[in-house]
C-alpha cells in the first residue's frame, strides 16, 4: 500500500498477524525492503511487519532530493504511525535504516514502544575504521571489486548499475565472504527497485552523517543493538557506544556474523528480537 506522509507517498509491505506493529527500515540508501526477503517473517505471530520503502526508494513515489535527510526518514516514521492510525508500534532499522532508527529514537522519544537498532552507529566517526578494513579484505580480487563497488556508488543510474553494485559489495558485509547465503540474499532481492538516485547523493554527499550521541540520554524507551562480531562497517565498538547512551538498552552480539546478521545468523537474530519485543511489552 501507498501511505501519504505529507509531502510524498511511502510504499509500505504487510505481513504478518501479531499484535505489535514493527515498521521495517531496509539499508541503503538506495535499497528498498526486498533486502530482508523472508528472513524476518518468523516474527509474523508476535508483530505486524511493515515494510518500509524508504522515499524516493523502492516503490514509494518520488521526493525532492533536499528531503532524503534522516531527520525527514525518522519525520516520515512518525507521519506513517500518524496515517496508519497506530497509537503504540515498534522500529526495527538495518544499516542505514538502523541510523534512522537511532535518529527517530531521539526525534521522537518515547513514541516507539521499542526500537531495535541492528548494525548501525551513533555518530559518523565510527567509520573511520572502515578504510583499513577495506585494505585488509581478502581475498585480494574481492578487495578489488568492493572498491571497483563504491567507486561506482557516484556514477548510478540505473536499475543494472545498483544490481551490480550490490553483487560486487555484498561479499564485504559477510563475515565468510565466500558465504553460499550471499547469494541466497540477491536472489531475494531479485525483485527489488533501486534508487540509483538516492544512493548517488548520499556517495556525493554526507552519507553517514548521524550525530546523536549526546542525545541518546534523552531516549525513554527500550531499546536493543544488534551487532555482528566481524561487521566490518558498523563495529561492534559503534553498538557498544550506543548501548551506553541509552538510559534502557541492551546489547545482542551475534559471534559469527559481518554485518548481515539476519541472514548470517538467522535463527539467533529473531530469537533476540522476540525476546526483546516480549520483555517491552
Amino acid at each position: 500500500m501507498l501511505v501519504d506522509v505529507g509531502d510524498t507517498r511511502l510504499h509500505v509491505t504487510e505481513r504478518g498477524s501479531g499484535d505489535l506493529p514493527l515498521f521495517v527500515l531496509h539499508g541503503g540508501p538506495g535499497l528498498d525492503h526486498t533486502m530482508f526477503g523472508s528472513y524476518l517473517d518468523a516474527l509474523g505471530d508476535l508483530v505486524r511487519l511493515l515494510l518500509v520503502d524508504e522515499r524516493a526508494t523502492g516503490r514509494s513515489d518520488p521526493s525532492p532530493p533536499e528531503t532524503w535527510t534522516l531527520a525527514q526518514h525518522a519525520a516520515d516514521v512518525e507521519a506513517l504511525a500518524a496515517a496508519m492510525g497506530l497509537e503504540r508500534y515498534a522500529v526495527l532499522g538495518h544499516s542505514y535504516g538502523a541510523l534512522i532508527a537511532l535518529q527517530h529514537a531521539v526525534d521522537f522519544a518515547g513514541r516507539p514502544a521499542a526500537t531495535v537498532v541492528s548494525s548501525g552507529f551513533p555518530d559518523a566517526r565510527f567509520l573511520d575504521h572502515v578504510e583499513g578494513e577495506l585494505e585488509a579484505f581478502e581475498p585480494i580480487e574481492l578487495r578489488e571489486q568492493v572498491k571497483s563497488s563504491w567507486a561506482r556508488e557516484a556514477h548510478a543510474r540505473t536499475q543494472e548499475d545498483m544490481a551490480s553494485i550490490m553483487a560486487d559489495q555484498t561479499p564485504f558485509h559477510f563475515a565468510d565472504p565466500r558465504d553460499p547465503r550471499i547469494g541466497e540474499l540477491l536472489a531475494e532481492m531479485g525483485d527489488a527497485t533501486y534508487g540509483p538516485d538516492v544512493l548517488r547523493a548520499a556517495a556525493t554527499g554526507d552519507y553517514g552523517a548521524i550525530a546523536v550521541e549526546d542525545r541518546l540520554g534523552g531516549v525513554t524507551h527500550p531499546v536493543l543493538v544488534l551487532a555482528g562480531r566481524h561487521d566490518r562497517t558498523c563495529s561492534v565498538a559503534a553498538a557498544q557506544a550506543i548501548v551506553a547512551g541509552l538510559p534502557d538498552a541492551e546489547l545482542a552480539i551475534l559471534e559469527h556474523s559481518g554485518h548481515m546478521t539476519f541472514v548470517e545468523e538467522n535463527d539467533a537474530y529473531v530469537a533476540a528480537v522476540r525476546a526483546f519485543l516480549l520483555s517491552a511489552g
